[in-house]
């Protein structure tokens, strides 16, 4: 890649994760004339409640493919059952081979303690996957990266063993409403499966504008977390943008791995250049 040009890479461990955490900064990143893919490691096809199969997995891979043309971003998903995720060898190679073929300078991903397995374990993968990738005689048929990327977590809300600790906190108002319309896209998720688990599917509107409405004044909890983030983490957004960061609404946040090369002052010029 140009030196100019960053690779940005965001794994989720379903197809809408990488929207919910990282969308705001994908449209920025896309904007600027970065490279941004979206890369799940399951299919999706344990996320409903009355389709399964390939039906599901059509559908979910169209709305991801959706979700991701809004942003600018690019979007895979790996063959892996929904649920069925493993930190197996074979995963952690197809994985470094992934990061190889890319070549990022930034991976997002999912913090290692987190409810679901599939994101534990996506975690686990992706650190797993760290250093090994400038590895010449790991996954030898891919040529190895000449430096390990930097690695970052998305932020969440659990505490145990450890809270979420922003090394980055990004002013997202300028793009939150394409977020919005990216998570429109996962119909799928955020008008069926997630209602449903929530108890809350008689109160999603079958009109398109209205339930976009209701999706976007937080008719799901996952979606009305999204503006806690900026109260949760205002010491960082005003210590980034001055006093302009105590009139944002909503942010995006990512702690650094220690796992990948160290996030310095520099490197987070770099990386997140707005």
């Amino acid at each position: 890649m140009a030196t100019d040009t960053l690779g940005v890479l965001v794994v989720g461990a379903h197809p809408d994760d990488c929207d919910l955490k990282a969308g705001g900064v994908a449209c920025k990143y896309a904007d600027d004339g970065h490279d941004v893919l979206f890369l799940s490691m399951t299919d999706g096809s344990a996320g409903h409640h009355d389709l399964q199969g390939e039906e599901l997995v059509r559908r979910r891979r169209e709305e991801g493919n959706a979700s991701a043309a809004v942003a600018g971003a690019e979007f895979e998903l790996f063959d892996v059952p929904d649920g069925n995720l493993q930190p197996s060898l074979e995963n952690r190679e197809r994985l470094i081979e992934r990061i190889r073929e890319f070549g990022p300078d930034l991976v997002i991903t999912h913090r290692p303690n987190d409810y679901h397995p599939d994101h534990r374990y996506t975690a686990q993968l992706v650190r797993d996957a760290a250093y090994m990738v400038a590895v010449p005689n790991v996954c030898p048929e891919t040529a190895a990266l000449e430096s390990n990327p930097v690695f970052a977590y998305m932020s969440d809300t659990f505490d145990r063993p450890n809270p979420f600790s922003p090394d980055v906190v990004v002013d997202i108002d300028d793009t939150v409403e394409r977020k919005f319309e990216m998570l429109d896209c996962h119909d799928s998720q955020m008008y069926e499966w997630l209602p449903y688990v929530e108890g809350t599917i008689d109160e999603v509107p079958d009109d398109p504008d209205e339930r976009f409405r209701w999706l976007r004044n937080g008719g799901l909890p996952h979606v009305r977390a999204l503006s806690d983030v900026a109260g949760r983490y205002r010491n960082g957004l005003v210590e980034r943008y001055g006093p302009d960061g105590t009139d944002v609404q909503y942010a995006e946040a990512f702690e650094a791995s220690e796992y990948g090369t160290p996030l310095t002052e520099d490197e987070a010029a770099r990386l997140f250049p707005f």
